[in-house]
C-alpha cells in the first residue's frame, strides 16, 4: 500500500510546463473525410479516432520526435515521425489498399506495426472474433497453431504448438498472471468482457518475459479508455441454448481532460452442457462474476494506467455421467476460485528518455469442495515488477534495458495439503536492440534470470504426505536474434532463433497428494527446462490476396512430464514427475482471398500441424491432430439503417491423431460446421449490434483429443444456438 500511495502522489505532483497538441483532418485520396480512423502514438500508448468531420485532436503530448500510426480498415496503414515542440496541425491522407489493418503490437518491447515487427505475433480482436465461442480460450483457437485443452465449457487452457500449462505465459494488464496454471482443470479465471484484443507469441519469449515463456505468450490487452472527453456506456448480453446459460455485461467509460475512468461488471451462468446424443454432462455447469475498473491520468511529461480485476467463479468438476439436470447450482465436487489483479503502469518522458514501470499484485484463492465440505484452501499471492527504459533511440536504432522480478508466496489454510507453504523469488535483467537498415530489421538481445524456491517442512516423517523442506536456486541465460526482410513490396520473410527456459514449478517439485483423479508425487531434483527454437515465416500480400507459411523446430532439454509409477494408493494410480530431452516441429499455412470486384466476399483457409517426441522415441502427450480451418464471410448492406451486416460459414476438419503417448488413446477425426449472421444498426439513437450463430450445425457427436473429459469417454458439446446483442448507450 505504501508503494501504491507513493505512485499516486507522484501522479499529482508532476507539474505540466507545456500543453502540446496535435490535430488535423484524416481523409481519403478524394478529400472525403474518414470517420472513425484511428491515430495512435505507440511510444506513449496514446491515441484517438477521427470524428464525423474526419477531425482528430491529441492533447498533453511530450516534446521531441513522435512516431505516428494512422489506420482504417480498407486503407493502407500510414506511419510517420514528426518533431513536436509546440501545438501543431497535421493532416493525413489514406489510400485504399489491403483489406486488413496493420496492427500495432504491444507485447513486444518496441511496439512496432505487425509488418515491421521482427517476431511474428498473432493478433485477434475479441469483438471481431468468431461469434458463439463460449470462453476466451475458444476464441483464441481461431488462430492457426492455437488449440485448447478443455474440461467442458467452463474451463479452457490455451495450447501453443503442442505446449500449454506453465510453458505458456499469460500476461494481463501488463503483468504476469499466476493462478496455479499448471493443472489441466485450472482455467484462466479472466472473463473476455473488458479484453480489447489478444496478442499471441508462438515460440520462446523468455528474453522478454523470463521463465514460463518457453512455449509462447498469451498477452491480454485490456479495453481502452474513452478516446475523447465524453462519457459512454454499453450493455451486452449473450444466450447459449445448449447449456441454457447467459452472460450479461455492463460497462461505462468517461474521459475528462487529463483524467480517464472505466468500469465493467459481468455475470455468466451456465447449466450442464448437452452432447449430440442428448446427454447432459453432469456437473459441467459454472457461474462466474467479473468486475474490471481502470483509472488513467496523463500530461505531457507523465501518464499512468491503474487497473483492477476481480473474478469469482464456481466450476463443477465432471467425473462421469450421472444426474440429468438443467440446474445452475454447483454441487458434489466443485471449485470456488477468487482472483484479484491490481496493476499500476507509469510512463515518464524526459527529452529522449522514456521510462516505463509496471507493478502488479495478484491474489488467487483456490478452494475445492466435496459435498459442500472444503477439502482444499490455498492462497497464492504474487507481486510483480517490470521496469524498462529506452537507452538509445535514433529512429533506425533502438535499445531497451529492463529488469523484471517476482515475489510469490503460497499458503495453506486446510488440513489436506497438496502443495506446501512456499516462497519464490524471481529476478531477471535483459537488454535488447532493434536496428533497421535498407529493407531489413534485425533484433537481438540477452537475458539473465535467477529463481529461488523455498518451502516449509510439513507432515509426519515417514508418512505418504510428508514434505521435505526445499531450498532450490536456479539460474539461466537466454538470448534471441531475428531478421525481418522485405524481399519485395509484397513479400516479407522472418527468421528467428531463440533460447528459452522454464524453471520447474511448485507442483512438479513438491506435490504430494491427490490431484485431478490421481496421486501425484513431486521430484525435488528437477532441473530447468531449456529450449532452442528456430522459426521461419514467409508472407505474401497484395490488395486482394494474402498467403502465409510458418515453420518451426523446437528442441527442449530436460522436458518435464508426468508418468504413472505402476503403484496405487487408496485405489488411485500414483504418478511422478520425470525429465527427458524432447523435440517438437511443424508449422502453419493459410490464405485470405478478398476479390477487388467482390469486396463483400472473404475466403479464408488455414492448416496446422505439430509433432512432439521424447528422445527415447515415445510421442509426447496431448499433441493436437492435423487441422484444417475454412471460413467464408459475406458482408452486405440492406438499407441506410442496416448497412453493415455479415453472414459467415466456418468449417473445422480435425484429422485422426495416431501419434500418441503410451498412456493415451488415439484421437478421433471429426468435421464441424458453424453458421452465423450479424448486423450493426441504429435502434432509435442507440448504436446496436446483434448476432445469431449455430455452432456444431450438424450436431456432430465427437470427442476432441485435447479434451480432459476424453479419459471418461465423454463427448464435447452438441449443437448450440448462440444469440447476442450489444447496445452502445
Amino acid at each position: 500500500m505504501k508503494l501504491l500511495f507513493s505512485i499516486l502522489c507522484l501522479i499529482f505532483s508532476i507539474s505540466t510546463f507545456t500543453q502540446n497538441t496535435l490535430s488535423g483532418i484524416i481523409s481519403d485520396t478524394n478529400n472525403v473525410p474518414i470517420i472513425g480512423a484511428e491515430i495512435y502514438l505507440p511510444q506513449i500508448h496514446k491515441g484517438t479516432i477521427s470524428n464525423d468531420l474526419g477531425h482528430y485532436e491529441l492533447q498533453n503530448l511530450p516534446k521531441g520526435h513522435i512516431d505516428i500510426v494512422v489506420a482504417y480498415l480498407g486503407y493502407e496503414t500510414l506511419t510517420t515521425t514528426i518533431e513536436l515542440n509546440e501545438n501543431r496541425t497535421k493532416d493525413f491522407t489514406l489510400s485504399e489498399s489491403i483489406f486488413k489493418i496493420d496492427e500495432i503490437i504491444i507485447s513486444t518491447p518496441f511496439n512496432k506495426l505487425q509488418s515491421h515487427n521482427v517476431m511474428k505475433v498473432e493478433n485477434i480482436k475479441i469483438a471481431n472474433s468468431s461469434i458463439g465461442a463460449i470462453n476466451l480460450t475458444e476464441k483464441m483457437s481461431e488462430i492457426p497453431g492455437i488449440t485448447t485443452v478443455a474440461t467442458g465449457n467452463g474451463i479452457g487452457k490455451p495450447v501453443i504448438r503442442g505446449l500449454s500449462g506453465n510453458r505458456v505465459l499469460v500476461y494481463t494488464q501488463g503483468i504476469k498472471y499466476e493462478n496455479f496454471q499448471n493443472g489441466e482443470k485450472h482455467g484462466l479465471g479472466i472473463d473476455e468482457n473488458g479484453i480489447e484484443n489478444v496478442e499471441i507469441i508462438k515460440g520462446p519469449a523468455s528474453l522478454l518475459y523470463g521463465s514460463d515463456a518457453l512455449g509462447g505468450v498469451i498477452y491480454l490487452v485490456p479495453e481502452k479508455f474513452e478516446t475523447s472527453s465524453k462519457t459512454s456506456s454499453n450493455l451486452a448480453s449473450v444466450f447459449q441454448s445448449n447449456s441454457l446459460g447467459f452472460s450479461n455485461s455492463l460497462g461505462i467509460k468517461s474521459t475528462k481532460n487529463k483524467f480517464k475512468f472505466l468500469a465493467r461488471a459481468t455475470y455468466n451462468t451456465q447449466s450442464d452442457y448437452e452432447t449430440a446424443d442428448k446427454v447432459r454432462v453432469t456437473n459441467s455447469r459454472f457461474n462466474a462474476k467479473d468486475f474490471k475498473a481502470g483509472f488513467g491520468f496523463e500530461n505531457d511529461k507523465f501518464n499512468t494506467d491503474i487497473r483492477y480485476n476481480y473474478n469469482q467463479s464456481f466450476n463443477g468438476i465432471t467425473h462421469d455421467i450421472d444426474e440429468q439436470s438443467t440446474s445452475k447450482e454447483v454441487k458434489g465436487l466443485y471449485q470456488k476460485l477468487n482472483n484479484h489483479i491490481l496493476s499500476v503502469k507509469n510512463t515518464l518522458f524526459y527529452n529522449a528518455l522514456t521510462l516505463t514501470t509496471n507493478f502488479g499484485y495478484t491474489h488467487h484463492n483456490r478452494n475445492l469442495f466435496k459435498n459442500d465440505i472444503k477439502t482444499t484452501d490455498m492462497n497464492l499471492n504474487t507481486f510483480n515488477y517490470d521496469i524498462k527504459t529506452h537507452l538509445l533511440n535514433t529512429g533506425d536504432f533502438e535499445t531497451i534495458f529492463g529488469i523484471q522480478g517476482m515475489y510469490q508466496t503460497n499458503k495453506n489454510y486446510s488440513d489436506a495439503i497438496f502443495l506446501p507453504d512456499a516462497t519464490i523469488f524471481d529476478f531477471g535483467v535483459f537488454a535488447t536492440s532493434n536496428y533497421e537498415f535498407n529493407n531489413n530489421t534485425i533484433q537481438a538481445g540477452l537475458r539473465f534470470d535467477n529463481r529461488n524456491i523455498n518451502t516449509k517442512e510439513h507432515g509426519i516423517i515417514g508418512s505418504s504426505t510428508y514434505f521435505n523442506a526445499l531450498d532450490k536456486n536456479l539460474n539461466n541465460i537466454t538470448g534471441a536474434i531475428g531478421l525481418k526482410s522485405d524481399l519485395t513490396n509484397k513479400i516479407i520473410s522472418r527468421i528467428n532463433l531463440a533460447l528459452g527456459f522454464r524453471a520447474p514449478n511448485l507442483s512438479e517439485l513438491t506435490s504430494n497428494g491427490f490431484h485431478e483423479g490421481r496421486f501425484e508425487i513431486g521430484n525435488n531434483d528437477l532441473k530447468n527446462e531449456k529450449n532452442l527454437q528456430i522459426d521461419a515465416n514467409l508472407e505474401y500480400s497484395n490488395k486482394t490476396f494474402e498467403f502465409f507459411l510458418n515453420g518451426f523446430y523446437n528442441s527442449i532439454q530436460n522436458y518435464i512430464f508426468l508418468e504413472p509409477t505402476g503403484d496405487t494408493l487408496n485405489n488411485f494410480d500414483v504418478f511422478s514427475y520425470n525429465q527427458d530431452d524432447s523435440k517438437l516441429y511443424g508449422g502453419e499455412f493459410g490464405f485470405h482471398l478478398h476479390p477487388a470486384k467482390y469486396k463483400w466476399l472473404h475466403l479464408k483457409s488455414s492448416g496446422e500441424y505439430v509433432r512432439g517426441k521424447i528422445d527415447t522415441g515415445e510421442d509426447l502427450p496431448r499433441i493436437p491432430g492435423f487441422t484444417i480451418k475454412n471460413n467464408i464471410k459475406f458482408e452486405f448492406g440492406i438499407n441506410h439503417k442496416f448497412n453493415s451486416n455479415f453472414f459467415v460459414l466456418n468449417n473445422r476438419n480435425v484429422f485422426k491423431q495416431t501419434k500418441i503417448s503410451e498412456h493415451e488413446d488415439e484421437g478421433e477425426a471429426y468435421t464441424l460446421f458453424d453458421i452465423g449472421f450479424g448486423s450493426n444498426f441504429m435502434l432509435g439513437k442507440l448504436n446496436t449490434k446483434f448476432f445469431i450463430n449455430i455452432n456444431n450445425l450438424l450436431n456432430k457427436n465427437y470427442i476432441d483429443h485435447l479434451s480432459v473429459l476424453k479419459e471418461e469417454n465423454i463427448a464435447n458439446s452438441g449443437r448450440n444456438i448462440v444469440f447476442g446483442i450489444d447496445f452502445n448507450l
